[in-house]
């Protein structure tokens, strides 16, 4: 196929278009920020996505949100340079703006409510706060909320404090909203001199459609921003097609590109692996593929569509799933990563799958023109190795509906509850008629090299009343279905022993006689108080 013609990245950043024609394909927003915009307010802490230090806010042009601006924090240290092409970028430098008449500075609510609590301790952290709770304040602001204390704390689930915890930072959350009622209008208008500083996102959308003309990017580094990374060869670009065909022509063409969805995990192969990458496909200009829909009696959810926006699809069907949602990374990584990268990445301890087995989800894959499908269950081969033909791709994740009088639950276990990788993760579904088990899904992470139902443990409750010896054999039976390994999240025999546990929380929370509630009810309470 003939290439297209390259361009540079352009973006909007500090109310003006950037362009950027010489960077390396993998250089971070993170390292463009601190290296070449001198913009150092954004801080480099982990480099891998856990402790928020490094958090922006994205603008991306939407017409079905306040303004036709949608805003959301992102964890700048994974994100590619190019992920910002036809977006805006806001950094902790923009919260404040100048007066007209140049009488003083403005501070944005979040950031005088950080000063006002005292939620800053040794500071380094705090812009990445900072930029979190102003991403939570614009959202509830254009929408006329105000969130509870604990929606606050799930929106800071992607900012890790460690010197004196996270009580002040939750009380800035609050009070933060505290004036916002009398000044709701003078934001929205975008009154000069208001004391209430926010995203002009007027300004914004107006730079947006400007670079909304622009063709799909392709750009290509050059050859001093490849020996800047020490690479040579072929390779060196990056493309982003906006229609699923180019996407199929263009991967068939070249088979050893990496797709790039939210390079949340294709971020730390270059931050931690120093993975050479010289070819990248990225998918999220596909608006097609972001698409989630019903069609017929199968929820149709797209290999674009965010892991946010997937999850809320799921617990809309299955509501208990709702925890599993709120725990799977944090809320930037959800709005950033895709539930079809999730589930193509293979990893045995990502929490999508199981969940996703125990719904009996299928993949619908493309090559070229040619499309097949393929059960979840049969497309994991052996560790981070699936059934995908070279040049081939996740189009979409199916799933069907569910049958009435399905329970579905998801566990998780993991040494720090909100944003930590899972020791033993469970997708567990269960349908019981006149007392009998009609149909079982048991699905576990962390308990072998690929995430993968317990077909044993299911084929000791199938067709039997559901009590507490059934139970037992299902429990005995998870050692002739798994044999995990020990490492840095948790020994063999714990995985052993928790897995059966939690077959048996299912048991008690779906049981004929005086069923417990579910995790829902009985735990978020005490995660409010724990914070």
């Amino acid at each position: 196929m003939q290439e297209p013609a390259a361009r540079p990245i352009r973006f909007v950043h500090r109310g003006a278009i950037v362009e950027v024609t010489d960077a390396p394909t993998t250089k971070s927003v993170l390292y463009w920020l601190r290296e070449d915009a001198h913009c150092v307010g954004t801080k480099e802490g982990c480099n891998e996505g856990d402790c928020g230090a490094c958090m922006v806010i994205i603008g991306s042009r939407d017409k079905e949100a306040p303004g036709g601006l949608a805003l959301r924090p992102v964890n700048s240290c994974l994100q590619f340079l190019s992920s910002l092409d036809g977006k805006a970028l806001f950094t902790v430098e923009d919260l404040k703006r100048i007066h007209a008449e140049g009488a003083g500075e403005t501070l944005h609510p979040a950031q005088r409510a950080m000063v006002s609590c005292h939620g800053s301790q040794c500071g380094f952290c705090t812009p990445g706060f900072t930029m979190s709770l102003a991403a939570c304040y614009e959202e509830h602001v254009a929408a006329n909320t105000r969130p509870t204390r604990q929606a606050i704390a799930d929106a800071l689930s992607g900012n890790l404090c460690r010197c004196t915890g996270y009580r002040p930072i939750l009380d800035a959350g609050e009070s933060m909203f505290d004036a916002s009622s009398t000044h709701v209008t003078k934001t929205r208008s975008s009154t000069a001199g208001s004391s209430i500083a926010h995203i002009d996102r007027a300004a914004s959308v107006a730079l947006l459609d400007d670079l909304a003309d622009d063709p799909p990017l392709h750009y290509r580094a050059s050859e001093s921003a490849l020996a800047s990374l020490d690479r040579s060869g072929d390779g060196g670009w990056v493309a982003a097609p906006r229609a699923i065909d180019a996407l199929a022509s263009l991967y068939e063409a070249h088979p050893d590109a990496c797709l790039i969805a939210g390079a949340t995990d294709a971020g730390l192969w270059v931050t931690k692996q120093f993975r050479p990458m010289p070819k990248q496909i990225r998918i999220d200009a596909i608006e097609s593929l972001k698409a989630i829909e019903w069609k017929n009696d199968t929820l149709s959810i797209g290999a674009g569509a965010s892991l946010e926006a997937a999850w809320s699809a799921l617990v809309a069907m299955a509501p208990a799933l709702h925890e599993m949602q709120l725990r799977f990374a944090s809320l930037p990584l959800r709005l950033a990563g895709t539930m079809g990268g999730n589930v193509a990445n293979g990893s045995p301890i990502g929490d999508s799958a199981p969940a996703l087995l125990a719904l009996d989800a299928t993949l619908l894959l493309r090559r070229g023109t040619t499309q097949r499908r393929i059960a979840l269950a049969d497309f994991y081969v052996d560790y981070i190795k699936n059934r995908l033909a070279p040049g081939e791709f996740i189009q979409a994740i199916e799933v069907p509906r569910l049958a009435s009088g399905t329970a579905v639950r998801g566990y998780k276990l993991s040494k720090r509850y909100d944003c930590d990788i899972s020791a033993v993760c469970a997708g567990l579904a269960i349908r019981i008629e006149a007392g009998r088990v009609v149909h079982a899904r048991f699905a576990f992470g962390g308990m072998a090299a690929i995430v993968k139902r317990a077909t044993q443990a299911e084929a000791a409750v199938l067709d039997t009343q559901w009590n507490e010896e059934t139970l037992q054999r299902a429990i005995d039976s998870i050692a002739h279905d798994f044999t995990p390994m020990s490492d840095l999240r948790a020994s063999a025999r714990y995985r052993q022993k928790v897995a059966g546990n939690l077959l048996r929380r299912l048991w008690f929370e779906t049981r004929g006689v005086a069923p417990l509630a579910t995790e829902e009810v009985a735990v978020w309470p005490q995660r409010a108080q724990m914070r």
